[in-house]
């Protein structure tokens, strides 16, 4: 997974199909796509995320904190990715309050 700016990409570097995939930003807002098929990537705008009441993800006012990525493999097992993000500044070079 990749975070430019406004857009997040999802690559699927698999042999396998994925479906049903469900992409979620700070757990709250969500995104989903039919499957992605091997070798292929999906990419969608931050503002098309939405909570389960309808709210937008507001890319300019928000701060997105967690991505992560659920969908099934072909027989049914799940695929999980989880964005790995790094506190900045003193506190991510020295170790910071936690």
């Amino acid at each position: 997974m990749k975070l430019e700016g406004n857009m997040i990409t999802v690559t699927n570097v698999s042999d396998d199909e994925w479906t049903h995939v469900e992409i979620w930003i700070n757990q709250q807002f969500r995104m989903i796509t039919p499957s992605i098929p091997p070798g292929k990537r999906f990419q969608a705008s931050l503002d098309t995320f939405v909570t389960g009441f309808g709210h937008r993800f507001n890319f300019k006012r928000m701060q997105v904190k967690d991505v992560r990525m659920v969908a099934k493999l072909p027989d049914g097992k799940p695929v999980e990715l989880k964005m790995p993000f790094y506190e900045g500044g003193l506190a991510g070079a020295f170790g910071g309050k936690r």
